[in-house]
């Protein structure tokens, strides 16, 4: 096998067993037609159909396709992570098993990172074959991840998407973060990701892999990858800003009540009625809570072995 490739394919595949041949004829002939160097790296995450003897088929006839098989399954995620350890070409391609992107696009995806210098192509199924079910809450999603990460992309969670090398080697993808793989990049130093409209296929083979709980999962991990982007290293400047603005509330509604009390209406109320009072205890005890877990957070952050890993471009 070559030291070095134009292009590597991450195909992460969970119970794709008559889809594989299929998409691996596609993207062959694409490559065979542009002249890439490339591998194909599937990554079974546990499959039970019989998939893996597939990939292990389609490695016996082709010596640029690579698997990796899980012993279980993780999730989408993991299956990525482990495809972007692995993979050596220059410009990174992910795509889904199940023939609903198409590979026909990967030219331009290629183009857009070399020639245009984008460290990231999100696909964007503009046209999708889709229920409503599911295209309502992506919009709800999309809109919400453009206003938190500043990322403005019509589709996060399009499984056709581009890298550049050195995007995959800085991000690690857990959980369900394979939504916000753009967010990750931008929050590891990568700033230019740009879009492309893509084709949406309809599904041919088998159904969808992904359930409800995608709903609720989803705006969690959005929260999470904005959180650790911006605030991972430094959790006291989230923490900490909070419970001091809340206790300085507190306590000046506190003040406040007390000085009326004894300078201006010392026979009125007492304030153990006053709903002010208890809203004022309120703000300070949950001030001090949010500044004792922000404090926390930060000597847990000054013991861990990550604390001084920083991604580093160059050294001369």
């Amino acid at each position: 096998m070559s030291t070095s490739k134009q292009i590597s394919i991450v195909v992460p595949l969970y119970n794709e067993v008559e889809s594989l041949p299929e998409l691996h004829k596609w993207i062959v002939r694409v490559m065979n037609e542009n002249n890439f160097t490339y591998e194909v790296m599937f990554v079974d995450d546990g499959s039970k159909d019989g998939s893996w003897k597939v990939v292990e088929e389609l490695r016996a006839k082709d010596d640029n396709v690579r698997g990796i098989k899980f012993q279980r399954n993780y999730g989408k995620s993991a299956a990525l992570q482990k495809g972007f350890e692995a993979v050596i070409g220059d410009v990174v391609i992910t795509m889904d098993a199940d023939l609903q992107d198409s590979p026909d696009e990967i030219p331009e995806l290629y183009r857009m990172i070399t020639e245009d210098d984008l460290d990231v192509v999100s696909g964007w199924k503009k046209k999708r074959y889709d229920p409503l079910s599911k295209t309502i809450p992506t919009k709800l999603y999309n809109w919400a991840a453009r206003k938190l990460t500043g990322i403005y992309l019509h589709d996060f969670n399009c499984g056709l998407k581009a890298y550049k090398l050195a995007v995959v080697k800085s991000i690690e993808v857990y959980g369900d973060m394979h939504r916000y793989i753009p967010p990750l990049a931008k929050f590891a130093g990568f700033n230019k990701i740009g879009e492309k409209v893509v084709e949406h296929q309809a599904r041919k083979y088998g159904t969808t892999k992904f359930g409800l709980n995608r709903f609720v999962n989803g705006p969690l991990d959005l929260l999470t990858v904005v959180f650790m982007g911006k605030f991972g290293k430094k959790p006291m400047h989230f923490f900490g800003a909070i419970g001091t603005l809340l206790f300085i509330i507190g306590f000046g509604l506190t003040f406040y009540l007390g000085f009326m009390k004894v300078f201006i209406d010392p026979t009125g109320t007492l304030l153990a009625r006053k709903t002010e009072f208890f809203v004022a205890l309120a703000a300070m005890v949950i001030g001090c809570q949010f500044f004792l877990t922000g404090f926390i957070a930060e000597l847990i952050g000054r013991n861990s072995s990550t604390r001084n890993i920083y991604l580093i471009e160059k050294e001369v």
